[in-house]
């Protein structure tokens, strides 16, 4: 059973912030394209996928507030696999999808090996983050209730 979080005490829903770290995950995703020429070339050559990867646990967290974060992070990791191993493919039909900004965006064009190792990086990231954020705060009563004394 899944532990549904207060959401009292000032903190952002977590639906809500899984928007706000999914536009800017997006963001960075996207600049990292866009201005990979002034990164260094490992961040340039890594970053979009490993980002990419956060984004889908992301969106699964969306979906799916309320779920385990290993669930959401077994959930991301197989998505990503499995748009990866889809690359493999190369039917007319979707590779005019591929063509297009979004679908080239979300499909990607080529399979690659390294391309795991960033989803599995970015995804474990993300994870690590949840696990972060999902703590009880100093001022936060405890999820756990306290013994009582016989």
């Amino acid at each position: 059973m899944a532990h549904k979080r207060s959401d009292e005490g000032g903190r952002l829903p977590r639906r809500a912030g899984y928007v706000l770290a999914a536009v800017g995950v997006l963001s960075l995703g996207l600049a990292s394209r866009r201005f990979g020429s002034v990164l260094p070339p490992f961040i340039a050559a890594y970053s979009g996928d490993t980002l990419w990867a956060l984004l889908v646990y992301l969106v699964v967290g969306l979906w799916s507030p309320d779920a385990p974060p290993v669930r959401r992070a077994i959930i991301a990791w197989a998505f990503s696999c499995t748009i990866e191993i889809s690359q493999l493919y190369h039917a007319p039909w979707i590779e005019a999808i591929r063509r297009t900004t979004l679908g080239g965006l979300i499909l990607g064009f080529g399979f690659l090996g390294s391309d795991i190792v960033c989803y599995t990086v970015g995804i474990l990231i993300s994870l690590a983050g949840d696990s972060l954020l999902s703590r009880p705060q100093p001022n936060e009563p405890s999820r756990v209730p306290p013994l009582e004394s016989p």
